[in-house]
């Protein structure tokens, strides 16, 4: 492996070293021994749960190849997980708040599991249910999970800005540590051990069996709204009602659709884009490269949001700004740099450039993640939580649909720009939400106090392990 790639990592490992090393008391909130046990548990289930998705990240793309389909077959395999969400995502969604969030967390384990042991099967149809049961999980990764903290959080009576903490250590932990070395592990896997291409999902499936095990032994039950007379249709007007009405809730969802969209449209383009002549670049050690990166940024966002004083409204203008510009980087590789480039070989001079550019990117996702669950935290009501939360992923899915779908008419420079353009409708739609939010807001997230919220069928509060 070059040294180049070794270069990029040990300067993001000093940089998040100094970041967490440097950091002082007023960097940090003061809480409770109750809340630190509460918040291990979650971390440690997250942390377990981010493993089992983390662990197939690099090689999905590369098992589709080693299976012999092309660019354009694989685009539709994505689709099909991206469709999956988008038409499943809502209805789990309002599942999980009306039969609760840790019943919605052990689902997605077992459908997650499922999906891995298709990719043992090089039948595109096979394939293709692997994807759709994988879409279905994502909706649920993404949505029952952080329903459940809240809740919980807000139930066992916790300062409602110590979410802010649970948030940043589980984007450091979940989308950082444990990603560099699920990337690493996966890496391993498949080259120093060379067991293939399938067998980080198999690893992926284990990880997930313990985390299951765990949800089972120690978490409670919670839910949104549990009115039995409410059925799907209603708690699908009751959230579509609440995003209507409030433009904070509106502007939320199209800001976190437009960076979500972008974000996943990157993770389908990075391959090609280091490697556009078939150089051979290592793929489980760039992604734990990113995810480094992304590490990197989680601990500036814990930073930001110890700043009472500091609106993540504010910041956040700045982050959509700076990943705007970082995914233009491409292009000028492209037209400046490197025009043609040639065949075989190492990653190329302009695959360097972009390597550093989409490092950038991924600090931007770093700070993006507590940064938008904090802004959640605080906006959307609990009772129909998870079901508002799938419904931002709609268009966010339907926007990566048309892009994967129409992959192979445009040129990757076309894409990495649409990215940047939509970055940049982000940054906008941030700083409307910065104008509108300021006469209202506190100082911190709040628990909202609806007669639904946090609601649980068990008499007395179970203990966490």
């Amino acid at each position: 492996m070059e040294a180049f790639f070794w270069a990029v990592f040990g300067v993001l490992v000093a940089l998040c070293a100094g970041l967490e090393g440097s950091k002082g008391q007023r960097d940090k909130l003061q809480t409770s021994p109750a809340f630190e046990a509460f918040k291990n548990n979650y971390l440690l289930v997250y942390s377990l749960m981010m493993a089992g998705d983390w662990l197939q990240g690099p090689y999905v793309y590369a098992l589709y190849q080693h299976y012999g389909y092309d660019k354009g077959d694989i685009g539709r395999l994505f689709i099909a997980g991206f469709g999956s969400s988008m038409v499943f995502g809502t209805i789990v969604g309002s599942l999980a708040d009306k039969h609760g969030r840790r019943r919605a967390s052990i689902t997605y384990c077992v459908v997650y599991m499922l999906s891995c042991a298709t990719k043992h099967s090089p039948d595109y149809r096979v394939l293709l249910l692997g994807r759709v049961l994988g879409g279905i999980a994502t909706s649920l990764l993404f949505s029952a999970f952080e329903s459940w903290l809240v809740a919980e959080h807000c139930k066992r009576g916790f300062d409602p800005q110590w979410l802010s903490v649970t948030f940043s250590k589980a984007i450091f932990l979940g989308n950082g540590l444990v990603a560099i070395l699920s990337g690493l592990l996966a890496n391993a896997l498949v080259t120093s051990l060379a067991l293939g291409p399938v067998a980080p999902f198999d690893a992926a499936a284990l990880v997930l069996a313990l985390g299951m095990a765990i949800i089972l032994a120690s978490w409670p039950e919670n839910y949104g709204d549990a009115s039995d007379s409410k059925g799907l249709m209603a708690q699908f007007q009751a959230a579509a009602t609440a995003i209507a009405s409030d433009e904070k809730i509106a502007l939320l969802g199209a800001i976190q659709s437009l960076f979500e969209g972008s974000m996943y449209t990157f993770v389908f383009l990075w391959t090609p884009a280091l490697a556009p002549s078939s150089q051979l670049i290592p793929h489980g050690f760039v992604f734990a490269i990113f995810m480094l990166a992304s590490m990197t940024g989680s601990s500036l966002a814990a930073r930001l949001m110890a700043r009472p004083h500091l609106r993540v409204e504010l910041y956040m203008q700045i982050v959509f700004a700076v990943a705007a510009l970082s995914l233009l980087v491409p292009l000028f590789a492209f037209f400046v740099l490197e025009p043609v480039a040639p065949d075989g070989g190492g990653i190329t001079p302009g695959g360097r450039v972009q390597l550093v550019g989409f490092c950038v990117f991924e600090v931007c996702v770093g700070v993006f993640w507590p940064s938008i669950m904090k802004m959640r935290a605080q906006f959307i009501p609990e009772e129909a939580r998870s079901t508002i939360m799938n419904f931002f992923r709609i268009p966010l899915n339907c926007f990566v649909c048309i892009v994967l779908y129409n992959v192979s008419a445009f040129p990757i420079t076309a894409m990495f720009g649409m990215c940047a353009i939509f970055l940049a409708m982000a940054a906008v739609l941030q700083r409307r939400l910065f104008a509108i939010s300021a006469p209202a807001r506190p100082d911190k997230p709040v628990c909202h106090s609806d007669p639904g919220e946090g609601k649980t069928r068990e008499t007395e509060q179970e203990p966490l392990l």
